[in-house]
C-alpha cells in the first residue's frame, strides 16, 4: 500500500510492544502516561490507515503541500466519479505554497482534464480561492509547477514557478470560469485547454516551456487562500491520460496571443488579450491606454485592452503594413510602413490616429518606421540593405530630406527614442553579436548598453525612463528570427540591472516597436505556437 502522506506511521503490532514495555514499568507514574500516550498514537495511527485506505480513484497520494491545518482530505465518489477535496492553506503563489494534492506520479507526455466547481462559499470565503489541475516537480512547498488554476472569483489562470523558491508567474484569462478545463504537457511545454460552452476544449493563449526532470506529479489539489479557513471544492469527468500525437508539422497552424504582462518583480502577471490563428505582430498601446494597435495580414487592427473582437483600421488605399507602426506622443497620429499601389516596397506614412488616408513621409523605398521624437517632429525609422546590414535614419515628420544616423556594414536596427530626447536607443552588432546600444539623438557618442553572451534586440524605455525591456535569444542564435524560444528582460535605466520578465515563443513580431502602457505599467507583447487548426482557439 503506498503511503500518500510524508512521514513513518508504525504497525498496530509497533504499538503493542511500546505498550507492553511501559505497563510492565514499576511506576505507576511511568505507567499512566504510557496509557495516555497509547491512546494518543492509537488513534493517530487509526487516522492514518483511514487517510491511506480512502479511494482516490486514478490518483495514487495525497498530501498537504507546505503548511494546511488542519490536514487537507479527498472524498471519492465512485458513483458519481467525482473528486471532493476539502483543504485550508494560504496560497499556491509567490515563492511558497500551501494546499492540498491529490496526486499521481507520471513522466512524459501526460494531459489531465476536469470540470471544477466550488459548491459552497460564505463571507469567510476568498474570492481568490484556488482549485487547479496540477503538474508538480516534487511535494516541496517552494517547488517547480505549472497548474491550471480556477479561482473562486472565475478568475483563470495558467500559473507556473520556473525554478525552485522562485516566485510564481501566471498568465491570466479575461474571461469569467470556464465548464471544462484541461492542462496538457507535450515535451517541454505546457498549455491550457478551455471550453466555455461544451464546445469542443480549445487553446486561448496560455502556454509556457518549462522542463521537468524526469519523473513528476499530476494531479488536483485546492487552497482556501486564507490559512484559518476551510474551503471544498469538486472535480469532475477526471481524466489523466496521455495525449494524442500531433498531426505533420504541415497540418499544424500557428496561433498568436497577444498579451501584457505588469511590470512588477513581485507579481509577474500577464493577461491574454486575444488569441487566434493568425500571426499577429507589433502591438503599440494607444496614448489614452484603452487600446492596442497591431498588424495582421497586411492591415492595421485596433483591440481594446480588455479584449473583444478587433476593428481594422481604416489605412486608404495602402497594404502589406509591416510591423513598423507607432503613435505619435500627443496620439493624434500613427505611423504605418506599407505599400501603395504606386510604391510597392514599404514606406512610411503617417495617418490620423482613428484612421483615414495616408500621407507619405519617406521618398526612399524600403523603409520601416521606429520612433517618434518626444515633440513629435522627428521620426525615426530604418532602412535594410543587401546582405543582411541596414542602418538608421531621421527624418521630419512632414517629410523631406533624410539624415543618416549609423554607416557601416553591419547591423543598426530598432531606434528608439528615450522619453527625455537625450538618447536614441538601437541594437548593433558591431561590437560581435547582437547588444543593446544608445547614441545622441545627431547620431554621434554611441554607448553599449549590454554586453553578455546573448543576441538582443528592440529596446524600448518606458514612458516613465526607468526601465527598458528588450528581447533576448540565445547565443546561438543568429538574425531576428520568428518561433524561436526567446525572453523579454528589463533593465533598470538607474543601475542598468537586468532581470527577465518572461520566457516565451516568439522573436520578430513579439515587440518590434514601443509597446509600453502610458503609465509604464505594463508592456504589450505576442507569443506564438503551433497546434492543430482545430486547438488554436479564439479570444472568446
Amino acid at each position: 500500500m503506498l503511503v500518500v502522506q510524508t512521514g513513518f506511521y508504525p504497525s498496530l503490532n509497533d504499538y503493542r510492544l511500546f505498550a507492553k514495555a511501559a505497563f510492565m514499568s514499576k511506576s505507576p507514574t511511568r505507567r499512566l502516561a504510557a496509557l495516555c500516550c497509547f491512546g494518543i498514537a492509537l488513534c493517530s495511527w487509526s487516522n492514518a490507515f483511514a487517510l491511506q485506505s480512502e479511494p482516490l480513484g486514478i490518483f495514487e497520494g495525497q498530501s498537504d503541500v507546505g503548511s494546511v491545518k488542519p490536514a487537507g482530505t479527498l472524498h471519492f465518489d465512485p458513483a458519481r466519479e467525482t473528486y471532493r477535496i476539502t483543504a485550508a492553506g494560504a496560497n499556491i503563489w509567490s515563492t511558497i505554497d500551501a494546499f492540498h494534492f491529490v496526486w499521481k506520479k507520471v513522466s512524459g507526455d501526460v494531459s489531465l482534464s476536469a470540470d471544477i466547481t466550488f459548491p459552497e462559499s460564505s463571507a469567510a470565503s476568498n474570492p481568490h480561492r484556488k482549485a487547479v489541475l496540477l503538474f508538480r516537480q516534487g511535494l516541496d512547498a517552494d517547488g517547480v509547477y505549472a497548474d491550471a488554476a480556477q479561482h473562486g472569483s472565475g478568475l483563470t489562470a495558467l500559473q507556473y514557478r520556473r525554478t525552485k523558491s522562485d516566485t510564481t508567474q501566471d498568465i491570466e484569462l479575461n474571461i469569467d470560469a470556464p465548464k471544462h478545463l484541461r492542462l496538457e504537457k507535450r515535451g517541454d511545454t505546457i498549455t491550457m485547454f478551455l471550453s466555455m460552452h461544451d464546445e469542443p476544449l480549445h487553446q486561448i493563449g496560455a502556454s509556457i516551456k518549462l522542463p521537468f526532470d524526469g519523473a513528476f506529479y499530476a494531479g488536483i489539489g485546492l487552497s482556501s487562500h486564507n490559512e484559518n479557513v476551510v474551503e471544498k471544492a469538486v472535480f469532475s469527468n477526471v481524466e489523466l491520460k496521455s495525449p494524442e500525437p500531433l498531426p505533420a508539422a504541415e497540418k499544424l497552424t500557428l496561433y498568436s496571443s497577444l498579451k501584457t504582462i505588469q511590470i512588477d518583480a513581485n507579481a509577474r502577471v500577464a493577461t491574454v488579450v486575444a488569441s487566434r490563428p493568425a500571426s499577429m505582430q507589433a502591438p503599440n498601446w494607444s496614448k489614452d491606454g484603452s487600446y492596442l494597435v497591431f498588424n495582421q495580414d497586411g492591415r492595421i487592427w485596433k483591440i481594446a485592452v480588455k479584449g473583444g473582437e478587433p476593428e481594422a483600421v481604416n489605412i486608404g488605399a495602402a497594404s502589406r503594413c509591416n510591423g513598423s507602426h507607432g503613435f505619435s506622443p500627443d496620439g493624434k497620429w500613427l505611423a504605418i510602413s506599407c505599400s501603395m499601389p504606386d510604391k510597392p516596397e514599404s514606406h512610411v506614412y503617417v495617418i490620423p490616429a482613428e484612421g483615414g488616408t495616408p500621407r507619405l513621409v519617406t521618398l526612399n523605398p524600403n523603409s520601416y518606421w521606429h520612433s517618434w521624437s518626444p515633440g513629435g517632429k522627428t521620426i525615426a525609422f530604418t532602412r535594410p540593405v543587401k546582405g543582411g546590414g541596414g542602418n538608421i535614419y531621421a527624418i521630419s515628420a512632414d517629410g523631406g530630406p533624410e539624415m543618416p544616423l549609423t554607416t557601416g556594414a553591419g547591423v543598426s536596427d530598432d531606434p528608439d527614442y528615450s522619453p527625455d530626447g537625450r538618447y536614441i536607443y538601437f541594437n548593433s552588432n558591431r561590437s560581435g553579436n547582437m547588444q543593446i546600444w544608445r547614441m545622441r539623438p545627431d547620431g554621434s557618442n554611441p554607448e553599449q548598453m549590454t554586453s553578455d553572451e546573448f543576441n538582443n534586440w528592440t529596446p524600448h524605455v518606458s514612458p516613465d525612463g526607468k526601465s527598458m525591456v528588450f528581447l533576448t535569444y540565445d547565443k546561438g542564435e543568429t538574425g531576428h528570427p520568428a518561433n524561436k524560444d526567446i525572453a523579454l528582460r528589463i533593465m533598470s535605466m538607474d543601475d542598468r540591472k537586468v532581470r527577465t520578465l518572461v520566457n516565451l515563443v516568439g522573436g520578430s513580431g513579439t515587440d518590434n516597436v514601443p509597446s509600453w502602457s502610458p503609465d509604464s505599467h505594463h508592456f504589450a507583447f505576442v507569443s506564438y505556437q503551433m497546434l492543430p487548426l482545430e486547438e488554436a482557439g479564439s479570444n472568446q
